[in-house]
């Protein structure tokens, strides 16, 4: 009888295990994809031959790229050894200069994949080499979100470059150390802030993660990643308020409200941050968009969860306002501050090409920003390497 009982339990644990549900936290691969951050290998092929043949939209995007500042082949390096970013980067103590470097690296490493132009790889190791000769630390009281911007782009170029190029990249070593020792801490252990700080530095865990190819702390950023996105877009189905980061004790209807902008009617799509003003809820909304791209790249699609659905209902119903409809009075006390910026065709492609939703919003707001630039924070050409994009 003993025994009976105890198969019995063992059965239940192996069926527990086995209905896993869908939206719990991924897990990292067996073996990570390379290159794996935000664009695959299949994406960069389908771009290149886009371009190369003058298709619209990615020949337009792909010019808007290389005619931008980071295309280019004499920009400077300007690297320091610490990085001191208070609110809003004041003081501006190297912010700008790394988040822009780090921008220029993953621009030159696409150009390099698109054009086959060595000088654009070359480009791209010069700059991460430089910082990655120089920096030691984020400082002041934007230092988390610093390091998460500049951290979401270098680990793109570094994919690119260390995985398609065929020249030598000697430094790839001490690169690395500088993702594991001065950003990894900084940001895997998250943030208390509001929703796109966590957002933002959970992307960049996520993508070193995948460079480093360090399995624990891919995790940690995955589970995290949920948790936050969760707390971030409300869906209708999470009940009468928003889910909440437990760590933040927002224990209280009160408490909600007021870390929700003094929003009190919820719907779908809404975020923690609409009545901040739209420019931060698109960061929030393209970090959700960049961490559920390099889960997908890397064998686990979270489009198809929970994070798929505040995805999609976040950027139709931010879409619509952007695209000139009027506040209800229930919204935000019927003012909005616009500005969602270029951070919508990831989702888009993923959501309504690939799986065949209807997000006519999006799709619209999306067509009408084409071909997307860059936010010149963490955000690029995006236009170029997923709108439209089957791979």
């Amino acid at each position: 009888m003993h025994r009976t009982v105890l198969l019995a339990a063992a059965a239940a644990l192996v069926a527990g295990a086995l209905a896993r549900p869908a939206d719990a936290a991924p897990s990292a691969p067996a073996a990570f994809v390379h290159p794996g951050v935000i664009v695959s290998k299949g994406q960069l092929d389908f771009t290149r031959s886009e371009v190369d043949a003058g298709a619209q939209p990615w020949k337009g995007a792909f010019d808007r790229m290389m005619a931008s500042k980071y295309a280019d082949l004499n920009r400077t390096p300007k690297p320091r050894a610490v990085v001191e970013c208070g609110s809003y980067s004041n003081p501006d103590h190297g912010c700008t200069d790394e988040r822009e470097d780090a921008i220029a690296a993953y621009t030159q490493a696409l150009a390099w994949y698109l054009t086959r132009d060595e000088r654009h790889a070359r480009k791209a190791i010069e700059l991460m080499d430089a910082w990655s000769a120089v920096i030691r630390d984020h400082t002041d009281s934007n230092a988390p979100l610093q390091t998460g911007w500049a951290g979401s782009s270098w680990p793109r170029a570094a994919e690119i470059i260390k995985y398609t190029y065929t020249g030598t990249w000697a430094n790839s070593g001490r690169f690395a150390t500088m993702l594991r020792t001065v950003y990894l801490p900084e940001i895997v252990n998250g943030s208390n802030s509001n929703g796109n700080w966590e957002l933002s530095m959970t992307e960049a865990a996520v993508g070193i993660s995948v460079f480093l190819e360090d399995k624990a702390s891919y995790d940690k950023a995955m589970a995290r990643f949920r948790t936050r996105t969760a707390a971030y877009v409300y869906l209708t189905s999470d009940g009468a308020l928003p889910k909440t980061v437990p760590s933040q004790n927002l224990n209280t209807r009160e408490k909600i409200v007021t870390y929700w902008q003094g929003q009190s009617t919820f719907v779908n799509g809404l975020s923690q941050e609409t009545c901040r003003d739209f420019t931060h809820t698109g960061y929030g909304l393209s970090a959700i968009s960049h961490v559920a791209e390099t889960s997908r790249i890397q064998g686990q699609d979270l489009y198809a969860t929970d994070v798929g659905e505040r995805l999609r209902h976040g950027l139709g119903f931010h879409a619509r306002y952007q695209l000139g409809a009027g506040a209800e009075g229930w919204l935000c006390g019927g003012s909005l501050k616009l500005g969602l910026g270029p951070v919508s065709e990831v989702g888009h492609n993923a959501l309504a090409n690939r799986i065949g939703h209807a997000m006519t919003n999006t799709a619209t707001l999306t067509q009408r920003n084409r071909p997307a630039g860059s936010n010149n924070l963490f955000v690029a050409w995006e236009t170029l390497t997923h709108g439209d994009n089957p791979a």
